[in-house]
């Protein structure tokens, strides 16, 4: 079977190019599942604890100064 890719106005455009560059560039994927994945990955890793207790202490901070 030959490509049956066909014709992408948005590829013509450059709009594919430019998603890819601000993805790459955020760290932020810009597909649905890409984003789900890089939220699965941090979770497995450890790195949302991290992140959460770096939030507690910041709250904490906050809550002492308001005092």
């Amino acid at each position: 079977m030959a490509n049956r890719g066909g014709y992408s106005w948005k590829r013509a455009t450059g709009v594919s190019k430019a998603k890819g560059n601000l993805s790459r560039a955020t760290g932020i994927p810009t597909t649905k599942s890409g984003r789900q994945r890089k939220v699965g990955a941090a979770m497995s890793t450890g790195c949302l604890i991290q992140i959460l207790a770096t939030l507690a202490i910041v709250v904490f901070i906050f809550t002492v100064i308001s005092m």
